[in-house]
């Protein structure tokens, strides 16, 4: 027993015990991200299979973020209060299951309710890990290396995804791609509880359950209206309801997060700067991304042809670069700040976005690849960037909860750039002329995002 504490010691304060678990955390959003890339080629396949349409795809991607974005506020504050380990060994336990469960989904509504669990332990994975990483590494430039390697990890969730999905759907079928989460899980769980060390826990009396219920509501009523607005009719008393509840509720919740005793979302850390430009970055990144993630696969199955493994090899050049730049986004963020590397990423993206509309179905691949190698490297350099800056601009204590409101902001953007892509599509009279239309709407946006990180990233810290 002796021996064993000594050893579990070492490994904890040891180099090589820093490592295993940087890589064991890394595994857990690993998880995460490679869900959503594995899914996007897939998404043909499970129409063909359990039918539903666009909308019907939009529902079985966005059930996921839907729920993620809903939840990860109050996963962030239960990171806090009850310890970072505890909510990231449930949230991958609960992961590994739902990812099991959904390769025997025998319906389309089944998919779509697995969806929203893996949503569920994916929201508990992310605040907590960056939390558990920002415990392990405290300090700023120590830190800022330890999240390029990170974000490197996982971003070869990004690289392979596409592959190793199109590859699993053409040999084994769409229900494959889920049974590939679950050794990830397993090899995670047995890092991080080997090695991680508990987090300090804030004690709280109160959790903010009516913030939390109204968090959600706002999310799902907006997102149900932009993914039904075609079926039911925009100025339909159903769509125009979803939208006025949305408000409501969005009003609503931050009238409670004022009033509350232990908020999910402490409105003073908007007086930060940095992170109420990081906020809306986040989301903005999502947007162009997550959009472009949902519609380039169905142009490269529906309108190009290709088998599901062409449509990931084309999307290579756009993944690649996530898996290998974000080592040296953290070593650049570490030396010159994150202001210069997030301006420029987003500025690539946004360029690499428009360089998207020259795509039809008999174009030459040239432009598009140029663009989608452009779009790699921006989002690349704007993520690591990203999450450095809000983390380190806040109080060691706060960061589960500011992790937890970033990545709730990215997925609020993921699902509202999947829904806006999928309406646009849906609405328009062709696919391609849907898409093209969405392509501009996203690289303004991720403009905006450019603007952002110019102007506001470096801001003074809140009191």
């Amino acid at each position: 027993m002796v021996e064993k504490a000594i050893w579990t010691q070492t490994m904890h304060t040891g180099k090589r015990g820093k490592t295993l678990l940087l890589l064991g955390i890394s595994f857990g959003y690993f998880m995460v991200l490679l869900d959503t890339t594995v899914l996007s080629v897939a998404l043909p396949a499970i129409r063909d299979d359990l039918g539903g349409g666009i909308s019907g795809l939009e529902w079985v991607a966005n059930a996921y973020t839907i729920v993620f974005a809903g939840l990860l506020l109050s996963m962030g504050a239960l990171a806090d209060r009850w310890g970072a380990k505890r909510v990231y060994m449930g949230g991958l336990a609960l992961f590994m299951a739902a990812s099991a469960i959904s390769a025997f989904a025998p319906s389309l509504g089944a998919l779509i309710a697995m969806r929203g669990l893996l949503g569920a332990g994916g929201a508990a994975l992310t605040p907590a890990s960056l939390a558990l990483l920002s415990h392990a590494f405290p300090g700023p430039s120590e830190r800022a290396r330890a999240l390029g390697i990170w974000a490197a990890i996982t971003g070869v969730a990004m690289a392979s995804g596409p592959v190793v999905g199109g590859l699993l759907v053409d040999a084994f079928g769409w229900r494959s791609i889920f049974l590939l989460q679950v050794p990830l899980a397993i090899i995670s769980l047995a890092l991080t509880s080997r090695l991680a060390r508990e987090t300090e826990r804030k004690q709280q009396k109160n959790f903010d359950l009516g913030g939390q219920l109204a968090a959600i509501s706002a999310i799902g009523a907006v997102s149900f209206a932009l993914m039904e607005g075609q079926a039911y009719g925009w100025h339909s008393p159903v769509i125009i309801s979803a939208l006025s509840a949305a408000a409501v509720c969005a009003v609503l919740f931050i009238a409670l997060e004022a009033k509350s005793k232990a908020p999910l979302l402490p409105l003073g850390i908007f007086r930060n700067h940095t992170v109420s430009a990081g906020l809306l970055a986040g989301m903005a990144v999502n947007i162009g991304f997550s959009g472009l993630l949902f519609a380039l696969p169905l142009f490269f199955q529906q309108i190009r042809g290709l088998p599901a493994y062409m449509a990931g090899l084309a999307l290579l050049p756009m993944t690649v670069p996530m898996a290998v730049n974000p080592i040296f986004t953290g070593r650049l963020v570490g030396r010159i700040g994150a202001k210069l590397p997030m301006t420029a990423g987003f500025g690539l993206a946004a360029l690499g976005t428009l360089l998207q509309l020259s795509a039809d179905e008999h174009a030459r691949y040239t432009w598009m690849l140029l663009g989608l190698v452009m779009v790699g490297y921006g989002v690349s350099l704007t993520i690591p960037s990203l999450m450095a800056a809000v983390i380190s601009s806040v109080p060691k204590e706060q960061t589960g909860t500011v992790s937890g409101a970033l990545n709730s902001s990215r997925q609020l953007g993921a699902t509202l750039g999947v829904a806006l892509f999928g309406a646009v599509m849906n609405g328009s009279a062709s696919l391609m002329g849907g898409m093209r239309l969405a392509l501009a709407a996203a690289a303004i946006v991720l403009f905006a995002g450019c603007w952002l990180s110019w102007a506001y990233i470096g801001g003074k810290k809140a009191p």
